[in-house]
């Protein structure tokens, strides 16, 4: 049987790597998750629970250096989908959640977000 090509859809390179990221929300509070498939229009992140599609949340990219010094990028992203991935190995199965986020805007670390601006 011949094999259909397949066409890649994504329209940013994606950089195939598994961090830690902190998600802020002003419902959800913030919380640590596992960042994964990030692009310039967006990131793929699991995480304990899925905020509602469309909600805008703050997605902080930390690095520790030396001493007590941590570099930060700060970017808004708006929940695009819900993912759950199922997946095992023998008869251990397990499951976690994903969102979809597109990246809105890139802000100062220090800079407050306007609440009207999160939903």
């Amino acid at each position: 049987m011949p094999t259909l090509p397949v066409f890649e859809k994504r329209i940013h390179t994606r950089f195939d790597k598994a961090f830690l990221v902190v998600i802020g929300s002003e419902l959800f509070g913030d919380a640590t998750a596992i960042a994964r498939n990030i692009s310039t229009g967006g990131i793929l992140v699991e995480m304990s629970y899925a905020p509602p599609l469309g909600t805008v949340v703050t997605v902080h990219f930390q690095y520790a250096r030396e001493g007590d010094l941590i570099d930060e990028i700060v970017a808004r992203a708006e929940v695009k989908h819900h993912h759950y991935l199922n997946f095992g190995e023998g008869d251990d199965a397990t499951s976690t959640r994903a969102i979809g986020l597109r990246f809105v805007e890139f802000v100062d670390p220090g800079e407050r977000v306007d609440p009207d601006h999160l939903h």
